[in-house]
């Protein structure tokens, strides 16, 4: 089975156990040994990598009392390459619980343009992102303003990291209605498991089709210890993504936005 690009979650290179962990194990992207080692990786295997990560905040100082970090999407081509026009800075930060990003995670302030690969053209998005649809219709069903109106994304990306809680009442729910509304692929690589005494992550990473059939569903936690359900969580999944497809759901049901009653989506 020839493998053309591989999805991994969010926060792929560590969930740290405090606010202060977390903004202590930050390193500039140039210089990170986990983003040096998938680039030396894509490129000996030919396998494009979309990935979430940690990054500093070019200018802040580590010393810096206010200082952040921010909450990364990358694609790196089968060369080897980072896409740097394709780079994405999670826009909402998760606050709910005892959890509190906006703590540590500088928002971001843009979308950035869907990027072609060897599956079709991915909209990058992450995690807590997923619960404001209007993100991904902007890049998805763009407005005729857009500067994607004519290259809309045919993959959402929301590499994740859900809490338990949070997972079991909305994860497939969210990501099944962002594929339907959108009539797109939504791919949601998904941390899973116990990654300290403070945190686990919810699993059950999906691929979600333009009808809104689940593809592919993996193994997640069974409870908020991070015990695994069936067994291993840690899995790798393989779906092919069929553009084809794609284009009938568009085609057979276009999505005719009564732009003369609400407003068009528009990227600034």
């Amino acid at each position: 089975m020839a493998i053309a690009v591989l999805f991994l979650p969010e926060a792929s290179d560590y969930i740290a156990a405090n606010a202060q962990a977390s903004l202590d194990l930050a390193v500039p992207q140039a210089s990170s040994p986990f983003v040096q080692g998938l680039r030396a990786a894509a490129k000996a295997h030919s396998i494009a990598v979309h990935v979430g990560i940690h990054d500093t905040v070019l200018g802040q100082e580590a010393d810096q009392p206010t200082r952040k970090i921010l909450n990364r999407a990358l694609y790196i081509n089968s060369d080897g390459m980072i896409q740097h026009s394709a780079t994405y800075d999670k826009l909402h930060v998760f606050d709910y619980g005892a959890l509190r990003e906006s703590a540590t995670v500088q928002p971001g302030t843009k979308f950035t343009a869907p990027v072609d690969s060897p599956v079709g053209r991915i909209g990058s998005l992450i995690c807590f992102d997923l619960r404001f649809p209007e993100t991904a219709l902007a890049l998805a069903q763009p407005g005729r303003s857009s500067p994607w109106a004519a290259r809309p994304a045919q993959i959402i990306t929301y590499p994740s990291a859900f809490t338990l809680r949070t997972g079991e009442a909305h994860w497939e729910t969210l990501l099944r209605a962002r594929a339907i509304e959108t009539q797109s692929y939504v791919v949601a690589a998904a941390q899973v498991g116990r990654h300290n005494e403070k945190r686990a992550s919810y699993g059950r990473s999906m691929v979600v089709d333009p009808w809104g059939k689940v593809l592919l569903c993996l193994k997640g936690v069974a409870d908020a210890e991070g015990n695994a359900a069936d067994g291993a969580v840690e899995e790798v999944g393989f779906v092919d993504i069929d553009l084809d497809e794609l284009e009938r759901v568009r085609r057979e049901m276009p999505l005719q936005r009564r732009t003369d009653v609400y407003p068009e989506l528009t990227v600034v």
